[in-house]
């Protein structure tokens, strides 16, 4: 005789896996539970992170919303050309914020509370230098260190306005392995030798974050920006992105695994402990089973434009009230092949178009 009393008797469905049905439908697979606040389309966002970030960045802007941007290109400047000196991928110009304790540094450097002993790093034998904590934001490098020094105090103080003055903040938390200077413990978002400087191990080390470490670094730093800024609401995600390469002595992907599951503990942490921080489930959203790895393109590793799409419904139907739409691209002039090979050539082009620029690219065994 089975017991009828037990304590998951009465829960909703979606508590339940095989009652999700999204197993059936992938389109209508939901995992986002309940947020403890809206966004509207006044409200200035403010985003940071990974490569994935910029996918956030784009479609806020795209469907209507105030995405904050303290630090933009001339307006003579082409979009394209723009984006390739990291004008518009964020808020402002700081590159790929991979780890929880390189933003702690970024939020610390802007309020002149830490000066790293790094300031530049030659670009090769081309006399330019770049930046140690931005890299790739200017494709030949600056002419000198004058000039990164004077770029550097617009792209800081541009970081204050937008932490001051910002409604809602959503970070994209990537990566957890870094690259941290001997001399003062400041965190560079890849290697010296990949995009610039030399690799000296008796200067750098290779260090990987576990899940104390990254709690402790993504609470301080939110405190520290609700100590500026009491009224912002955030928002934190996890990329869906494996990494691209890793140092620790094992397969790439066990590294991966690893990695999210330190970010994902430090993103629950997070939301437990502080009020008005939510944790959208974008990571579970692109990787979950239900999905059958239809997401990732064929290099298993970049997010295809359909993933991004489902994970912005969700993220504007939650947070906006906005209708969910199922967004496939149909044409009922045609046969199911024509229909199926347009669909095919939209989301090519709108990922030609959207492509990210990620400075974890660069890194290769070659």
């Amino acid at each position: 005789m089975s017991n009828r009393n037990h304590p998951y008797l009465g829960l909703p469905d979606r508590q339940f896996w095989k009652k999700e049905p999204g197993i059936v439908t992938p389109a209508t697979f939901d995992p986002v539970g309940h947020v403890p606040f809206t966004i509207t389309k006044t409200d200035g966002v403010v985003t940071a992170g990974s490569c994935f970030a910029q996918h956030v960045a784009r479609r806020l802007t795209q469907s209507g919303f105030s995405h904050m941007v303290t630090e933009p290109a001339h307006p003579i400047i082409p979009r394209e050309v723009a984006a390739r000196f990291g004008y518009n991928l964020f808020s402002a110009r700081y590159g790929n914020v991979y780890t929880a304790r390189q933003l702690l540094q970024l939020l610390h450097r802007a309020y002149g509370l830490f000066t790293p002993l790094a300031t530049h790093w030659p670009r090769g034998q081309s006399g330019r230098v770049v930046d140690p904590f931005r890299p790739q934001i200017q494709p030949e490098g600056f002419i000198s260190a004058a000039e990164l020094d004077e770029d550097r105090k617009v792209h800081l103080a541009a970081v204050r306005r937008a932490i001051e003055t910002m409604d809602v903040f959503v970070f994209t938390l990537g990566l957890t392995e870094a690259w941290i200077d001997r001399r003062d413990g400041a965190v560079f978002p890849i290697a010296p030798g990949i995009s610039g400087g030399v690799y000296d191990p008796d200067l750098v080390d290779f260090h990987n974050f576990d899940e104390t470490e990254t709690s402790d670094d993504l609470l301080a730093a939110l405190a520290f920006i609700r100590e500026r800024n009491p009224r912002v609401r955030i928002i934190l995600t996890v990329s869906p992105v494996p990494l691209n390469a890793t140092m620790e002595a094992r397969h790439v992907f066990v590294s991966t695994t690893w990695s999210k599951a330190v970010l994902r503990i430090a993103a629950e942490r997070a939301t437990r402990a502080l009020k008005d921080v939510c944790y959208f489930p974008s990571y579970e959203i692109i990787t979950a089973p239900h999905v059958r790895g239809r997401y990732f393109a064929e290099d298993c590793r970049e997010v295809r434009d359909a993933g991004v799409s489902h994970v912005m419904r969700l993220f504007f139907h939650h947070f906006a009230g906005m209708p969910i739409e199922a967004g496939n691209v149909k044409d009922k002039q045609d046969g199911p092949a024509t229909a199926s090979r347009k669909a095919d050539a939209h989301l090519s082009e709108m990922e030609a178009l959207n492509k990210i620029h990620c400075d974890e690219e660069a890194i290769n065994n070659g």
